[in-house]
């Protein structure tokens, strides 16, 4: 394991103190060109645009070009929520992608883990539109401040002359075409990602200078065009052109008629704070669901009842989340105080496996940003699963996402496959505030631990009084699955969980407990920041 890879507290960090602007996030070089970008009069909508264009270069097999993207902004006053996910194809019927389902326990993940059979994880069949693309322009529309090329321009720098590929970033990249490898090779639609991606038959190692002249055309041309060059000039020709000769399903009316949507974020209370997520298509809601129940509680509270809790946001969530035009069940009912409280009575001493309630009865990075001015922003994109797809377009130099895989294969469900449909999505920031007034944005990524460390992080600040690096610090719990639990090296309370029912298992590796960032604002008005731990992360301020 490279030495980069430890974490925990015995690799304690100090917190980040800054008078005017931070930016906070899992990669240095995308870091530096946040910061660069405050230093010469952005504001923290430009510092998150610049860091995350070069997070989708630097940061390969995490996220990328292709990726989708959710925004929480803080203006000074109040809350903004920008959904940037994509649509499946007007192509994707529910029995083409049923056709083409693969048993559960192949599949990599999904929002249905246990259903008879899941949407293929690579290839065509689960790409949706990208909707980070956009999601940077609409950022900058509505909250930017300088010329929007300007924000794409380190990005497409490290892109077109090289970046040295960090620890992390190697070690998981080596990792992913290791496994995945076998199964690219030979099939033409993966042909270009083994070029790009795999130069040489190989990962790059750490320290080795990395470039993609064609993604930096990509980025440019995003740049010049306010992104129309990507759903309706030269790069949406490139993509339609190699899906037609390729099996895919994307058109040129898919892209065009991609677009963005703003949203009211949802909150539950949790103490006097309040924690704020995007509603869906996406899981924050069950880190909310997960919250209520606990602030419910007259009695203190432990990790067994933070992972009873949370398997119940899980089990609403992935029952209920879709595409918000086809759920059925409205998010203000399942953050509903009444229903909360039915819930809450479910956890007892001992470790279940719950149903789904019944309301109706009554590879991810994550970014955050602040200014001296106020604005803070809480940044999350994704291709899902690594690489996504593994499908690049010859000329692009940027990988599709799989958002699709997040397509149920259940036809009752909600979240079923359909055309021109939004996924249940797995990437959420968060964001905290204390009596209407901003404490700041935070995330965890790292599929579905994401709620869940949303909720240590929440637990860590309000109840602990811990500030954001000794909260991203802190040893973390995983529940994916009926009773198994994982967490990390130097946990406290196995025992204790072990005595409940829960099946604990000490992971020496952080593979699987995410990476977060947070920035608190302070009493005195300054920032204070934490980052992660287990991988290249840094926060940066002046």
């Amino acid at each position: 394991m490279p030495a980069s890879q430890n974490f925990g507290p015995h690799t304690r960090r100090k917190p980040l103190h800054a008078p005017r602007g931070v930016v906070a996030t899992s990669q240095p070089l995308a870091a530096s060109a946040g910061l660069a970008v405050l230093r010469q009069g952005g504001n923290a909508v430009d510092a998150a645009i610049a860091t995350a264009a070069a997070l989708a270069v630097v940061q390969p097999g995490s996220n990328d070009i292709g990726s989708d993207l959710f925004a929480l902004v803080w203006d000074g006053s109040a809350l903004y929520g920008l959904n940037a996910s994509g649509r499946s194809p007007a192509a994707l019927t529910f029995e083409t992608a049923h056709a083409a389902g693969v048993p559960a326990s192949a599949a990599l993940g999904g929002a249905q883990a246990d259903a008879v059979s899941t949407m293929p994880a690579r290839g065509w069949l689960p790409v949706t539109v990208p909707g980070a693309p956009a999601g940077w322009r609409d950022l900058h529309a509505r909250f930017g401040r300088l010329p929007f090329p300007a924000l794409l321009a380190d990005a497409a720098h490290y892109a077109e002359h090289g970046f040295p590929v960090s620890p992390s970033v190697a070690h998981y990249w080596g990792r992913g075409l290791a496994a995945v490898r076998s199964t690219l090779e030979g099939r033409p639609e993966h042909a270009e990602w083994l070029r790009v991606f795999a130069p040489g038959g190989r990962a790059p190692a750490a320290g080795e200078l990395f470039r993609n002249p064609d993604a930096a055309r990509t980025l440019r041309l995003i740049g010049e065009t306010g992104a129309e060059s990507f759903y309706r000039g030269d790069t949406a020709s490139a993509l339609v052109g190699f899906a037609g000769g390729t099996g895919g399903l994307l058109s040129s009316a898919d892209l065009a008629a991609h677009e963005s949507t703003w949203v009211d974020p949802i909150s539950v209370r949790y103490r006097d704070h309040e924690v704020w997520e995007i509603p869906p298509n996406g899981q924050g809601i069950a880190a909310l669901q997960a919250l209520g129940i606990l602030a419910g509680f007259d009695r203190p509270v432990g990790v067994h009842e933070q992972i009873e809790a949370m398997k119940l946001g899980f089990a609403d969530a992935h029952a209920y989340v879709a595409d918000p035009a086809a759920m059925r069940v409205h998010p203000d009912a399942l953050l509903d105080a009444d229903y909360l409280a039915r819930r809450r009575g479910l956890i007892t001493d001992k470790a279940a496996t719950p149903e789904p309630g019944d309301p109706a009865r009554g590879g991810t990075v994550y970014l955050c940003t602040a200014d001296a001015g106020g604005m803070m922003v809480s940044l999350i994109q994704s291709n899902y699963m690594g690489f996504g797809s593994y499908v690049v377009a010859p000329g692009t130099g940027f990988t599709l996402q799989n958002r699709g895989a997040g397509f149920a294969l259940d036809p009752d469900h909600p979240n079923a496959a359909a055309p021109s449909k939004r996924p249940f999505h797995t990437i959420i920031p968060g964001f905290l505030t204390r009596g209407g007034d901003a404490v700041g944005p935070f995330g965890v990524m790292g599929g579905h631990m994401q709620p869940q460390g949303h909720l240590q992080v929440v637990l860590s600040t309000v109840d602990d009084g811990l500030d954001p690096q000794a909260a991203l610090d802190r040893p973390r719990w995983y529940w994916h699955a009926g009773r198994s639990v994982q967490v990390e090296s130097g946990f406290d309370g196995v025992d204790d969980l072990r005595a409940r029912g829960h099946e604990v298992t000490v992971v020496p590796e952080p593979a699987g407990f995410g990476y977060g960032q947070a920035i608190w604002r302070t009493a005195s008005d300054g920032l204070v920041a934490g980052t992660e731990p287990r991988a290249d992360g840094v926060a940066l301020g002046y």
